[in-house]
């Protein structure tokens, strides 16, 4: 792979989604804070079609951006395999780790049906659920599970971040993970998983909270430098 370090922003851009909003400046600020070269470019999943894997071939990262239910469902599905079965780093947030679980439920654990409540309120099997309380524009602390790498990443137990959503994983759904690699490593306070990693990935993380966010106030974020840096070393391993 040559060119230019690029992350495949997969979503549907919109000017009113403020996490939207956010990212190209997320990115800007974590390039600044890590001395990186990348660029954001924007995927939209009505885009994505039957050769995703062709699509993304020449991205060295894959950010599945907030504001689901995406226009193209199962277009930004086939993106979170594409970055999960090809060591892409990868981040999801917001409905990008609604997704990447359901992609993984169908893929890894074997159960195609697996769904969101969002788009089919009568799924056989709804991996995500409504929120007993909406977190829509709400904050909230999370609580990052030692000897985690987000735990490392964060460099501190506890982190306070924003959300936009009013969907979250449904725990009698956790049995199915089991063997996936999937571990839950941020918790808020009640105990509801609101961050994930994968294991024997190189760099593969989701959260329900946005930590694009702090670019709305010029504030850099330790995940999305994390990611930065991930997506430009797996560039130069590539073109060294």
């Amino acid at each position: 792979m040559t060119g230019p370090v690029r992350i495949a922003l997969v979503g549907d851009y919109s000017e009113e989604v403020p996490a939207h909003r956010a990212i190209p400046g997320a990115l800007d600020i974590a390039c600044s804070r890590t001395g990186a070269e990348v660029e954001g470019i924007w995927v939209e999943t009505a885009s994505l079609g039957v050769n995703v894997a062709d699509q993304l071939s020449d991205f060295d990262g894959v950010w599945c951006v907030p504001a689901s239910p995406y226009a193209n469902m199962e277009g930004a599905l086939d993106a979170i395999r594409f970055a999960r079965e090809n060591g892409r780093p990868f981040l999801g947030t917001c409905g990008g780790f609604q997704h990447a679980l359901i992609e993984i439920v169908r893929n890894v654990a074997g159960r195609a049906e697996a769904d969101h409540a969002e788009s089919n309120p009568d799924a056989e099997l709804a991996i995500m659920t409504p929120l007993v309380c909406s977190l829509v524009e709400a904050t909230g602390e999370i609580h990052l599970i030692d000897g985690s790498r987000l735990r490392d990443v964060i460099a501190a137990p506890t982190v306070t971040e924003g959300y936009r959503c009013s969907y979250g994983f449904n725990t009698e759904c956790e049995a199915l993970l089991s063997d996936t690699g999937v571990r839950f490593v941020g918790f808020d306070n009640d105990g509801d998983p609101r961050a994930f990693e994968l294991d024997g990935h190189p760099f593969f993380f989701g959260t329900l909270f946005q930590p694009e966010r702090s670019a709305l106030t010029g504030r850099s974020h330790l995940l999305i430098s994390a990611f930065v840096s991930a997506v430009a070393s797996y560039h130069s391993a590539l073109t060294t």
